[in-house]
């Protein structure tokens, strides 16, 4: 199961140390932070104790309001669970009785100056990226016009020259050789690097490239988000290459089905204006046009007359 440590969170977020500096070492599993609610009137049957708990000013005010008896009771109760840390955002102060509880069971207390919206929208985006199921494939991924794209074949095909070009044409490269895929959610794929290639493009004959050296920051990305899978094969002869496939095939990643495209290559092919031209076609699709579709409803009205 992957996970991150508090002291990554704490970095990652340059939230204050209030308690608990000596167990950063704490592992965080869950993709959701949660805020303590109904726990603090005694109910615990679905209390997600390892997630990173967060404290806003409705909690804190509350607790503020009890007798010191009663907070005691109530905050007791909840780290008693042991989650892996506290959080308290918008900079809230009184916290001495909080500070004591976690002291006792070695919990960490964190602070932030942030809203508690504004950070738990945050900390969950970020969350869910760093503990996301993960492959890593063999490949090139780009993003085309804002549409991330994996790029595949057999090594030698030439995947980099056409990234390459794609990037002199306007577009961005995420990754070169190794893309590392991240499963967001049932629908959603996450292509990036795995950040010793960062922003590294490898062609052959001339050997590893920085593209934003050389093409500046414009050519470089981060992340994308995977829309379409695209093989690029030796040509075939005597295949039917003009195919109209009305039904989109699709590949799976770690149960995410992404659109598949197959290229074949052939010496003066304008494989770059290609991908060009899947990205565009993607969009329309998305939109709801199918130039195939528009086609057959076209050959139907003319055999029907």
């Amino acid at each position: 199961m992957k996970s991150v440590t508090v002291e990554q969170l704490v970095r990652r977020f340059n939230l204050e140390v209030m308690s608990g500096a000596e167990n950063l070492h704490h592992t965080i599993t869950k993709s959701r932070a949660h805020r303590p609610g109904l726990e603090f009137v005694g109910y615990f049957d679905f209390f997600p104790m390892e997630r990173v708990q967060v404290l806003g000013k409705k909690e804190i005010n509350y607790l503020l309001k009890l007798s010191e008896e009663e907070r005691d009771h109530h905050i007791g109760n909840i780290v008693s669970y042991r989650p892996p840390c506290f959080i308290v955002t918008n900079n809230l102060e009184e916290l001495t009785y909080l500070i004591k509880h976690c002291d006792d069971k070695g919990i960490p207390l964190l602070r932030t100056p942030s809203t508690t919206t504004e950070f738990i929208g945050s900390l969950d985006a970020w969350l869910v990226k760093e503990l996301a199921p993960e492959i890593a494939v063999h490949g090139v991924c780009v993003n085309v016009s804002g549409i991330g794209i994996l790029l595949r074949g057999k090594s030698g095909v030439g995947k980099s020259e056409t990234a390459h070009t794609l990037i002199r044409r306007g577009h961005r490269l995420v990754a070169d050789d190794i893309v590392v895929l991240k499963k967001l959610s049932p629908q959603t794929l996450l292509g990036t690097h795995d950040r010793k290639t960062r922003e590294f493009l490898a062609l052959r004959s001339i050997g590893l490239i920085n593209v934003v050296r050389i093409y500046g920051r414009k050519a470089f990305q981060d992340e994308t988000r995977i829309a379409l899978d695209i093989e690029l094969t030796q040509w075939k002869d005597n295949e039917l290459n003009n195919e109209l496939a009305v039904e989109a095939k699709t590949v799976d990643y770690m149960g995410v089905n992404i659109p598949h495209i197959e290229i074949q290559l052939q010496p003066g092919r304008d494989v770059a204006g290609l991908i060009e031209a899947a990205a565009n076609n993607w969009i329309l699709q998305q939109q709801g046009y199918s130039a195939a579709e528009e086609f057959i409803k076209r050959l139907d009205e003319e055999f029907s007359k």
